[in-house]
C-alpha cells in the first residue's frame, strides 16, 4: 500500500513525523487507503481463517449459537439488549470466579459518566491506554472479587475520585512505580512491574501526544477525527503500542483493539452524543483479546489443534504475532462477523461490537474461567 508521507510526499508540505497510515500531521492518506480500515480487519481475518492451521470455524456450532442468541433477543422488531443476552447458554454459568452474579455490561467503569464531560473523556482515554495485559493479569494483585481488567478499572477509577484526572502532562512523565501505586502493585516485583513499565509508556506516549498535537487537550484529540471512529483509530495508532498489526505469512493483520474499543466506549460513556458520537461506530469489529475467543471455544463455535489446546492448559504463554496466537484471534472476528450475518438473517440483527460485549461478560463466568485461556504478553490486549 502506497502511503503518504511528511514533508515532500506531503501534499500539504507537512513536515510531521509520518504515522501509520499517512501524514499523522494533516491526516492526507493516498487513495489507496480509501478502503476502510474496518473493511481491511474483516478482510484479513477471512483470509487468515481459510489459511488456518492452528485454529478453525465449526460451522455447525456457530449456527446453534446463532440460534440460540436469536431465541434470546427481545421484541418483536427484534431489538437488541446486550443484558439478556449476557446469559449464556445451558454449559455455562452466570456466576464470577468468586460466586457472585456476573457484571453486566453497564458495569464497566469505562462506560460511566463522570461528574464532567471533560473527566469523563479523561477517564476513558486514560484506561484505554493501558487495557491491556491479560498475559500478565495471573501475576497482578487482585481487587477482591476482580478480574484483571476490573481491578486495572476499578484502581484507576479510584484515583480519578479521590485526586481528580491524570493531566496529560502528568501522564507524559509517569514511571512505572507510580504506576504500581496507583493500581496496587508491589513497584519492582517482576512480573507485574513489567506491565506496570509498560502502562507508564503507554501513558507517556498518551500524555506526550496530547500535549503536543492537540494543545494539552483531550478534547482536541477527540474532535481531530471528527465524529469518525475510523479517524480516531488511525490518530492512536500513531503511539507505538496501539500499532495491533500482525505479520501472518505474506498478510498483514490489523487487529488495532484497544483503539477500537476506545471509540464504543466513549460512545457509551457519552450515550452517543458529544465526545461520544461515531457516523461509522456501527463499522467497528470485535475487540479481538484473549477472552472473546476462549468463550467461542467453549462455544465448540472454534476448534484448537490439540497441541495448542494443550500449550494453553498447561499455562505456557503464547508468542505475539505466532501463526497460532494470530489465528486464534482472527478467528475470532472472522467467526463473530459471520454470527452478526447469521443473525441479521435471523431477523435479529446484533453488530459485532455488539457481540463482542455479549461475549465478554459470558466470559467472566465461572465455567468460562474453569479452564485456562491463551495468555500473551504484549500491549494489544
Amino acid at each position: 500500500m502506497s502511503m503518504a508521507r511528511g514533508g515532500a510526499d506531503c501534499p500539504f508540505g507537512s513536515n510531521f513525523y509520518p504515522g501509520p497510515f499517512g501524514c499523522s500531521e494533516c491526516q492526507f492518506v493516498g487513495a489507496s487507503f480509501r478502503v476502510e480500515l474496518f473493511e481491511q480487519i474483516r478482510r484479513a481475518a477471512a483470509d487468515v481463517a481459510k489459511r488456518a492451521k492452528w485454529v478453525r470455524l465449526n460451522e455447525e456450532r456457530l449456527n446453534a449459537l446463532a440460534d440460540a442468541l436469536a431465541d434470546t433477543l427481545a421484541g418483536d422488531r427484534g431489538e437488541f439488549h446486550a443484558d439478556k443476552l449476557a446469559g449464556p447458554p445451558a454449559q455455562a454459568s452466570t456466576t464470577t470466579e468468586e460466586g457472585s452474579t456476573a457484571l453486566a455490561p453497564s458495569l464497566d467503569p469505562a462506560h460511566d459518566r463522570r461528574a464532567d464531560a471533560d473527566s469523563t473523556l479523561a477517564f476513558v482515554l486514560t484506561l484505554d491506554a493501558v487495557n491491556f495485559g491479560s498475559g500478565w493479569f495471573p501475576h497482578l494483585r487482585k481487587r477482591s472479587g476482580q478480574s484483571g481488567y476490573f481491578t486495572i478499572a476499578g484502581g484507576l477509577k479510584n484515583y480519578f475520585d479521590r485526586h481528580g484526572a491524570l493531566a496529560p502532562s502528568t501522564l507524559a512523565a509517569i514511571q512505572g512505580d507510580e504506576c504500581a501505586r496507583i493500581f496496587d502493585q508491589s513497584p519492582g516485583l517482576a512480573p507485574a512491574s513489567e506491565l506496570m513499565d509498560l502502562f507508564a509508556r503507554s501513558w507517556r506516549d498518551l500524555g506526550a501526544m496530547v500535549n503536543t498535537r492537540f494543545g494539552g487537550s483531550f478534547a482536541g484529540l477527540v474532535e481531530a477525527a471528527d465524529h469518525s471512529a475510523e479517524a480516531l483509530v488511525r490518530i492512536l495508532a500513531e503511539m507505538p503500542l496501539y500499532r495491533d498489526v500482525e505479520r501472518y505469512g505474506d498478510l498483514d493483520v490489523p487487529f488495532y483493539k484497544r483503539a477500537q474499543i476506545t471509540c464504543s466506549d466513549l460512545a457509551s460513556a457519552f450515550r452517543g452524543s458529544s465526545f461520544g458520537r461515531f457516523d461509522d461506530l456501527d463499522a467497528l469489529t470485535i475487540f479481538a483479546d484473549n477472552l472473546v475467543p476462549h468463550v467461542l471455544r467453549r462455544e465448540g463455535v472454534l476448534d484448537y489443534d490439540s497441541d495448542l489446546l494443550r500449550r494453553i492448559r498447561s499455562e505456557e504463554l503464547i508468542a505475539l504475532g505466532s501463526p497460532e496466537e494470530i489465528e486464534i484471534r482472527a478467528l475470532a472476528v472472522h467467526a463473530v462477523e459471520r454470527l452478526s450475518a447469521m443473525l441479521t438473517n435471523r431477523g435479529r440483527p446484533a453488530l459485532p461490537r455488539q457481540l463482542d460485549s455479549v461475549l465478554w461478560h459470558r466470559g467472566q463466568s465461572r465455567a468460562m474461567k474453569s479452564e485456562p485461556r491463551h495468555r500473551t504478553r504484549c500491549t494489544y490486549y
